[in-house]
């Protein structure tokens, strides 16, 4: 079920992608596909009834733990995907305090 979540995520965000025009809308769509990708790696590190892998907190016999490479791959595109979408929204500010427009459709060049 998860992974049917994550391609429905992702999906959105390429239609987002593909039809709209509004630099903002962009920008969400892209965000929603990073969110996408980010919940098809926790996905992947899931292993049905395994314990958090914290070993000094494992319960006595615990044989089977969740993957953490995962989590921490999770975590580093946390961390990367708000960098860049504050980097995104800022040149849309940046662009619409120079064009007056948030259409990508009007935006032909920058103009300094």
């Amino acid at each position: 079920m998860p992974f049917v979540v994550c391609m429905l995520l992702i999906a959105i965000g390429l239609f987002t992608l593909l039809v709209r025009r509004n630099l903002i809308k962009l920008v969400i769509g892209i965000t929603i596909i990073e969110n996408g990708v980010n919940l098809f790696l926790v996905s992947l590190g899931y292993v049905r009834n395994a314990v958090a892998p914290i070993y000094t907190y494992a319960p006595p016999g615990a044989s089977r733990m969740v993957f953490p490479t995962p989590q921490a791959l999770t975590l580093t595109a946390i961390v990367i995907g708000l960098a860049t979408t504050a980097l995104m929204l800022a040149f849309v500010v940046v662009i619409y305090r120079h064009q007056g427009t948030l259409d990508g459709g009007k935006i032909r060049e920058l103009k300094g």
